[in-house]
């Protein structure tokens, strides 16, 4: 069976580990935590240790059994994260891909990359592509011809509608929806509820109905 470490914790982190524990070809580890240490526990009813940090790394990727899914969220912090996890240098090869077996693919008309989590009931529409380690949370939706690129995460419920492209890292918060034809800027959060008739410039906030410019973050 493969082995599964989860850099992250609660949260995104233990949805990820449901969905490989579902699946039954991972088997989960431990997480890589840079703020709890060695031995804590995550969970409420299953519980997953803190193994190591992002410097221990390198030494579990030597296992070739062993593999990674990055469970972090920016939430306002997302060129930073994005940064932090592209200077690991993890191979693609490397990368879990855990996609819940109630997820709506239209077998052979998607495109999806490695690392990437589709919790249950996620839905693509036809010609869709999702880049590398993008996150899509239950009941989140995606119309044709859209495109995720990498690290962007569609929280629950979230509705990306037709021909529109979601920047590097991007935050669709919960509720959320995206008019079709939009583009929505590399590290931009858009906010729970928010609906976006326009174009969102990078790195910034936009909230409301219909959305409006919250602020611009430090680029």
């Amino acid at each position: 069976m493969k082995k599964l470490i989860i850099l992250g914790g609660s949260g995104i982190g233990m949805i990820a580990a449901s969905i490989a524990n579902e699946l039954g070809y991972f088997k989960v580890i431990g997480f890589l935590n840079d703020v709890l240490p060695v031995g804590t526990l995550i969970g409420k009813y299953n519980t997953i240790p803190v193994i190591g940090n992002t410097n221990n790394l390198d030494e579990y990727l030597k296992d070739e059994d062993v593999f990674v899914f990055v469970a972090y969220v920016g939430m306002q912090n997302e060129k930073e994260v994005f940064e932090k996890i592209e200077a690991l240098q993890i191979p693609n090869s490397k990368f879990a891909t855990l996609i819940h077996p109630t997820a709506i693919i239209p077998k052979g008309f998607c495109k999806i990359g490695n690392g990437v989590l589709m919790a249950p009931l996620a839905q693509l529409s036809p010609d869709t592509t999702i880049e590398d380690n993008c996150i899509l949370l239950p009941n989140s939706f995606v119309g044709h011809d859209s495109t995720l690129k990498r690290f962007a995460h569609v929280a629950t419920n979230g509705v990306v509608g037709a021909n529109v492209t979601v920047g590097r890292a991007v935050h669709v918060g919960s509720n959320a929806t995206i008019r079709e034809k939009i583009n929505i800027g590399d590290f931009s959060l858009i906010g729970a509820g928010s609906v976006v008739l326009n174009d969102v410039p990078e790195n910034s906030i936009f909230v409301g109905n219909p959305a409006r410019l919250l602020k611009l973050k430090n680029s």
